[in-house]
């Protein structure tokens, strides 16, 4: 036989299935789709997405997302879990490696559109979820209120990261949060009545899993208190009437500067 063309194969573990070289072709023709592409873009930093919020950030309909979701979970490129009513994709196995050598090798890609992309990102950058402050921004003031000691944790854990049994995109059943010792000081600072805040007929602390970031942002009666205050203050600033997200402005981005250490 000649050896040149011969394919070499193993016994697998079930019963002696016979196995050949890797399909390369067919995880190859996968990357072949640019709006593929972009859905396992949009999961390369770890976030677990529904594919409503998939669809949109790599500008497809529900049902073209839905097709590719299922190649890929075919695939093993991306897993499922279910929450609730929704289901939340996420990369699976080896394919953040594979898209990160895949990046280096690929040029880069011009942007056709000054629309592509910017609703979604307005999104993951800042916004309200309900009546409280989300997104990049929301986990970033909540981990600094953590830094500064104005909020503790109760649990072990010094960080927002999500626990295990947090719901993905929900209000924490439970939290491990309570105030802290300088929560007077640097609320205060912050402009916020603690004390009014106390005295709401809702909970003092509560606590969502941001399903854009996957960490906890602070909700209840002192994350509203605050994000009015924000509001108010000039700090945060509307985009457009009826769109969840915010801006933060020059002046949001130096009080939270001066009072937090971060600038959105």
């Amino acid at each position: 036989m000649d050896i040149s063309v011969a394919v070499e194969v193993s016994t697998g573990h079930a019963g002696g299935v016979l196995e050949g070289d890797a399909d390369i072709a067919r995880i190859a023709a996968l990357f072949a789709d640019p709006a593929r592409v972009r859905v396992l873009l949009a999961l390369d930093d770890g976030r677990s997405l529904a594919a409503s919020v998939l669809a949109g950030e790599a500008g497809l309909s529900a049902q073209g997302v839905s097709a590719h979701l299922a190649k890929l979970r075919d695939a093993g490129l991306v897993t499922a879990e279910k929450s609730g009513r929704h289901r939340f994709y996420r990369l699976a196995g080896g394919a953040p490696e594979l898209l990160e050598t895949l990046a280096r090798h690929a040029p880069a890609r011009p942007v056709s559109s000054l629309k592509e992309g910017t609703r979604a990102e307005a999104l993951r950058s800042a916004r309200t979820c309900y009546d409280h402050l989300a997104g990049r921004l929301g986990v970033a003031v909540t981990a600094a209120l953590l830094e500064h000691r104005a909020l503790v944790t109760v649990d072990g854990e010094p960080t927002t990261r999500r626990r295990a049994g947090d719901r993905i995109s929900a209000p924490l059943k439970d939290h491990p949060y309570d105030l802290g010792p300088r929560a007077p000081e640097v609320f205060t600072a912050l402009g916020v009545d603690l004390a009014a805040a106390r005295a709401s007929r809702r909970p003092l602390l509560r606590f969502c899993l941001d399903w854009s970031e996957q960490r906890h942002h602070l909700a209840g009666a002192l994350g509203a208190a605050l994000t009015d205050r924000f509001l108010s203050a000039g700090w945060l600033r509307r985009r457009t009437t009826g769109h969840r997200a915010v801006h933060l402005t020059d002046e949001g981005r130096s009080g939270l500067q001066s009072v937090l250490g971060i600038g959105g």
